[in-house]
């Protein structure tokens, strides 16, 4: 069976990184374990942001190479079960979304949805909790993109995301460095809100203490590697300085 989570190690190991890279949404692979390996859905819809978060996955290694730090990327599509949701969350796994019915979701029973969670979603947050135990003093970035525009929706105008819930230590500081750099469109919780109880960020950040943020690009503007690598070569120095910010106002933890 193939593994359900990618690890990426840095090219040279630090015995401690101050950075760990996630990706929930990486890949719109569906196993064979699941239906086959079909979804019921047409090759257009599995390319689109409902299937998983185009361009994330090339900013998040780029990412984790900028930052000397493990990214750790999902191998399954958020269709099959979605990493970043909490199991009891009703939007686990989706029968609809942005307009378009999910086939192999509809009539999936609670015996499906545990089976999905025990071959997919456990196995992903059980190595990304090993990362951490690993890297005790470490921060956590969740890297995920945005549809420019939801059916029939407005377009949206944010270029960046930041996304927080009670914990806004990491992100009240990337919100100030992004804005001190004065040409970009950010959202200060948008195009999502960041309180989402049972997500990545909210199991390994706000229930750990550890310092954490989810940052949201707009997939337009990550589409091809060159525009990947630039983000993360802009991002990495705005994470580093903010994390040193805390270090340095809060320098026992």
């Amino acid at each position: 069976m193939q593994q359900p989570y990618f690890i990426q190690q840095p090219n040279a190991e630090k015995l401690r990184a101050d950075w760990i890279i996630t990706c929930e949404h990486a890949s719109n692979l569906v196993p064979d374990t699941v239906n086959g390996g079909d979804l019921g859905l047409p090759a257009e819809d599995m390319a689109r942001h409902i299937a998983y978060d185009p361009g994330a996955a090339g900013v998040s290694k780029a990412l984790g190479q900028a930052l000397g730090g493990p990214v750790i990327l999902s191998n399954f599509s958020r269709l099959v079960i979605d990493p970043n949701r909490g199991e009891d969350d009703p939007t686990l796994l989706m029968r609809l979304y942005d307009g378009t019915i999910i086939p192999a979701n509809r009539h999936a029973d609670q015996a499906e949805r545990t089976r999905r969670l025990d071959l997919f979603h456990r196995p992903y947050h059980d190595a990304l909790t090993g990362l951490l135990l690993n890297n005790p003093t470490a921060a956590l970035v969740s890297i995920h993109s945005f549809t420019p525009q939801l059916r029939g929706r407005p377009p949206r105008p944010w270029e960046i995301g930041v996304l927080y819930a009670s914990d806004t230590r990491l992100a009240d500081r990337v919100l100030a460095r992004l804005h001190d750099q004065g040409d970009l469109c950010i959202g200060d919780n948008e195009p999502y809100n960041g309180e989402l109880p049972g997500d990545a960020m909210d199991r390994h950040g706000i229930q750990t203490g550890r310092p954490h943020v989810l940052l949201e690009l707009r997939n337009d503007l990550i589409a091809d590697p060159a525009a990947q690598s630039a983000w993360a070569a802009r991002l990495a120095p705005v994470l580093d300085a903010a994390l040193n910010d805390i270090r340095q106002e809060h320098p026992n933890g």
